[in-house]
């Protein structure tokens, strides 16, 4: 895979449009199915991933010229390529870490992609930048119909779509909203937050969702139930809790401006200082600074910086992007030398 397909421009996922999208990053809606007579990934020998390989491929191969799709063979792909792909999440941690014949398929906005042979056979991911879970349903709904009629996925009357994990069972379909939530962080309120969330069976996770930890104040809220819901019932749980919590934020960012002005100013124009003369950054701390910044930008504070600006210095200091552009392995110090510049360039575009 060549890195240039992927480096100059940031994906839907960042596009920084849409409803609510100075709280709401992204909304994503992700389907696991599995082919009939085949064993589960976790149970199938190279020989069975290379059939569902070929299948799913086949089938994509169906929907062109109407949708035109990139499809890679992760097995074929420098580890490098593989992170990139992560970090514009098109595929999970576990497909880019994993061995044997696996794919992914994503198009030029990279709102839609497949993932082949991940903990299922097959993971379909429709992503929208802001909040738009409804959209992205549709046209989920829309292609998993389109597939399904070419390969016709494992469904049970009595328990829905089978996969590998029961958890998935049903509709077999995850939907989760990514959020900036700076206020709350740093009024010591986000754990309120994630303790109501959990109550109603949501989940709150990382960048990278499950077994990954929040950072620079992003957080993935989505559903852990399936079973015994409807595709609309799951959009409606994400539906009833979103709107209190963008609330709260905005409320808690009105008081920070209100009670604490000179302190989050001085906070953010610390943040800013860092990115733009630091000489190493490391990635946490990138985050760190690059969560104030955007704040700043959000709330007005930093007028001569765009949210697209912001959202080039996050993607393209992530390690996978760093060594893309450099076009070789990084040690983990040549990264932090290599993100300070980054960085400081995309600041001094204005």
């Amino acid at each position: 895979m060549s890195s240039d397909r992927l480096e100059p421009y940031v994906g839907e996922w960042l596009a920084g449009e849409g409803v609510d999208s100075d709280l709401v990053i992204s909304s994503r809606v992700r389907l696991a199915r599995n082919l009939p007579g085949i064993p589960f990934s976790t149970l199938a020998d190279d020989s069975h991933r290379a059939q569902v390989a070929d299948l799913i491929g086949n089938a994509l191969d169906g929907l062109r010229p109407g949708l035109n799709l990139t499809c890679k063979n992760l097995d074929e792909m420098d580890p490098i390529d593989r992170q990139v792909l992560l970090e514009r999440h098109l595929v999970s941690r576990e497909l880019a870490s994993g061995t044997g014949p696996r794919l992914v398929a994503f198009d030029e906005s990279e709102a839609i992609s497949l993932m082949g042979n991940e903990e299922d056979h097959l993971r379909i991911q429709v992503v929208k930048s802001g909040y738009r879970l409804e959209e992205a349903w549709e046209q989920m709904d829309q292609l998993e119909r389109t597939l399904d009629g070419q390969l016709q996925f494992a469904f049970d009357q009595q328990y829905g779509y089978l996969t590998a994990c029961p958890t998935n069972t049903g509709t077999g379909m995850r939907v989760s909203v990514m959020l900036h939530l700076p206020a709350l962080v740093i009024t010591g309120q986000i754990e309120e937050v994630t303790r109501a969330a959990t109550k109603i069976h949501l989940a709150v996770r990382g960048l990278f969702g499950e077994g990954t930890e929040a950072q620079g104040d992003f957080f993935q809220i989505s559903n852990q139930r399936t079973l015994g819901l409807s595709e609309e019932e799951i959009l409606s749980g994400i539906a009833s809790v979103l709107p209190n919590i963008l609330s709260y934020e905005r409320k808690l960012r009105k008081e920070l401006i209100e009670r604490k002005r000179e302190w989050i100013e001085d906070r953010i124009g610390r943040s800013f200082g860092t990115l733009s003369h630091a000489k190493v950054i490391t990635s946490q701390e990138g985050l760190e600074h690059l969560s104030m910044v955007r704040l700043g930008v959000c709330m007005g504070i930093l007028e001569n910086l765009s949210l697209e600006q912001v959202n080039r210095m996050f993607l393209f200091s992530q390690p996978g992007h760093l060594q893309a552009n450099e076009g070789k392995k990084m040690s983990s110090d040549e990264r932090d030398w290599k993100r300070a510049a980054v960085l400081a360039s995309i600041l001094q575009e204005n």
